[in-house]
């Protein structure tokens, strides 16, 4: 088989890798916007429900700004940090892709320890779901959102062995784009929760 064939079989896998990533990442815009009419439906009877408070307390008596901005500044560093992942396996640097992911993984920790500590302490001082229609939705879109950023914990972790032991090959570039794109639709979301849920609801 001569050399030129050999480069046009090679260059025709190349071509065809790439297309089934490509096909792949349009699939996980799809899902994203599913996903997206998922929060929006939670966001919808957030507002039907955020005034029946059933004598109970409302935002104003429960959230913590400064508390829930630290969390939101971890979520966003996170955001930073995993799009300096990005720049790395774009240049091709697989010891620095999974730093910058390590570091990604610290922060979102960090707002998932946080989001649990929050929840713990509202429902230890009796304002679990069940106390009213409006924590009952709060406790449904916010834990949604935690649970969404978990998943994406457990990937980042997966895909730092997968790098790790294979490289920055196709499928795992694929593989962390479509993560970026999931981690980046969560900071979206959350900056709207922030804004819907503590900051109307603090006012």
């Amino acid at each position: 088989m001569s050399t030129q064939t050999l480069n046009n079989t090679a260059a025709h896998e190349h071509h065809g890798h790439h297309d089934v990533g490509s096909m792949k990442i349009f699939g996980f815009w799809i899902y994203l916007m599913s996903d997206l009419v998922l929060f929006a439906s939670l966001f919808a009877t957030y507002a039907v429900l955020a005034n029946g408070t059933a004598g109970g307390p409302s935002g104003k008596d429960i959230f913590e700004l400064p508390f829930v901005l630290v969390e939101t500044f971890l979520l966003l560093f996170s955001s930073i940090t995993y799009g300096f992942a990005m720049l790395s396996m774009n240049k091709g640097k697989t010891d620095q892709v999974n730093l910058w992911l390590f570091i990604t993984f610290l922060f979102g920790l960090g707002f998932v320890s946080m989001e649990i500590y929050e929840f713990h302490k509202l429902i230890s001082e009796g304002f679990g779901p069940d106390r009213s229609a409006f924590l009952s939705s709060f406790f449904a879109l916010v834990a949604t959102h935690g649970i969404h950023v978990t998943c994406g914990l457990i990937w980042i972790i997966i895909m730092m062995v997968q790098v790790a032991r294979r490289g920055l090959t196709e499928v795992n570039r694929t593989r962390l784009s479509c993560l970026s794109l999931f981690w980046h639709f969560l900071d979206v979301v959350w900056i709207c929760v922030f804004t819907v849920v503590y900051l109307m609801g603090a006012m």
